[in-house]
């Protein structure tokens, strides 16, 4: 495994396709493979090191989710209460102008009909509104960007199909009106404060060790900039690196965290081996039970969706080493995780590269190495 992986990590590096990369592995509840390589900052010959702080993006959302279930096990919320409960103004139509209900499972799932700025057409309505994804427009409130994103017709009646979305952000909000506490304050307290996480955080707890983010590009990848916009899947997002040092920015439940590898092994272990101290082993095994059914737009054939990743259906359909009931999700700054329960792996590879890091061939070949 180690020469297979540092070999992905050395190649990577050497034809730019990456900038800097902190690859973090536990077998069996064993540290057996950590590296930090390449550089963290190009511009000022920073190199890479093991206790780097990243953008987590969307690693934020099976910590958030965590919390929501966290919620759900103490009675304060239930998975079919109506989001309007809490938000009585989000009452979004579809599009031939009925209010459906959404439930916090079908946030929690990506099944209420929401979308993302970036996953919708460029010039559409998400953009005519101006919608943040939670990684751009530094300053907004998550009020004013509900009260866009609620004029926006959902995509598809809730329920009945998949979409990812900003629901997890939502959920965020309504676990700060349930609870009278900000977000920050709930994850320090339910989660990163239980397993001593001391360099995950909404605001950079130590700017020194703050990698530079990088976008896609040829001969080498681009130093990010405000309003940058990346192409992605036929559309584009558009990141804002600033926006984390704005206090005035909403703690984004679906992107805002950031944190090093070291942090992220201590959370996505706790929850391989049951959920301990943060949730019940029987919360955790409804998370990762899947809810949608297997879907190609959600990591490929073979993959469906739980609460807070996707969930690997069928390893033959997604021709991939890990096993069936594996979960794994990414993070638009360049990051990617996985959990093999059947194999007791966890893999995380975190960098500074858009969007090679997250969704490219380097997280598919360390997938592969960790294997060999």
């Amino acid at each position: 495994m180690k020469s297979q992986i540092d070999q992905v990590i050395e190649k990577a590096i050497e034809k730019k396709t990456i900038v800097g990369t902190e690859v973090i592995v536990a077998k069996e509840g064993r540290l057996v493979y950590h590296r930090a390589e390449g550089l963290a900052d190009r511009e000022k010959n920073l190199p890479m090191k093991e206790n780097s702080i990243f953008r987590l993006a969307s690693i934020t959302k099976p910590i958030v989710s965590t919390v929501v279930m966290k919620f759900v096990e103490d009675g304060k919320i239930t998975l079919q209460d109506v989001v309007s409960t809490y938000l009585p103004d989000f009452k979004p139509k579809t599009k031939t102008g009925s209010t459906p209900e959404i439930t916090i499972h079908q946030l929690l799932t990506h099944t209420a009909g929401l979308s993302y700025s970036s996953l919708e057409p460029i010039g559409g309505i998400y953009d005519q509104l101006k919608i943040s994804d939670g990684i751009d427009q530094p300053g907004l409130s998550i009020e004013e960007n509900l009260s866009r994103l609620v004029k926006a017709p959902l995509g598809f009646e809730p329920g009945t199909n998949w979409a990812y979305s900003l629901a997890i952000d939502i959920l965020g909000n309504i676990l700060e009106i349930v609870s009278g506490k900000s977000l920050p304050e709930l994850v320090s307290a339910f989660i990163t404060t239980p397993l001593q996480m001391h360099d995950t955080s909404f605001r950079v707890m130590d700017i020194e060790r703050l990698v530079t983010p990088y976008a896609d590009g040829t001969p080498e990848p681009v130093k990010m900039f405000d309003g940058i916009e990346v192409p992605f899947q036929g559309g584009v997002t558009r990141f804002a690196p600033s926006r984390v040092f704005n206090e005035k920015s909403y703690p984004s439940g679906g992107s805002g965290l950031t944190g090093t590898a070291s942090d992220l092994l201590k959370f996505f272990e706790a929850i391989r081996k049951g959920g301990a101290p943060l949730l019940h082993e029987d919360t955790v095994k409804t998370m990762m039970t899947d809810k949608t059914g297997t879907r190609d737009d959600i990591q490929g054939p073979g993959w469906g969706f739980g609460y807070g990743w996707a969930i690997l259906q069928d390893r033959t359909a997604s021709q991939t080493p890990q096993a069936n009931g594996t979960i794994q999700w990414g993070g638009a700054y360049g990051n990617h995780w996985f959990i093999d329960p059947v194999n007791e792996l966890t893999v995380i590879s975190l960098t500074n590269t858009s969007f090679e890091g997250m969704a490219g061939a380097f997280p598919a070949n360390i997938t592969r190495a960790a294997y060999e």
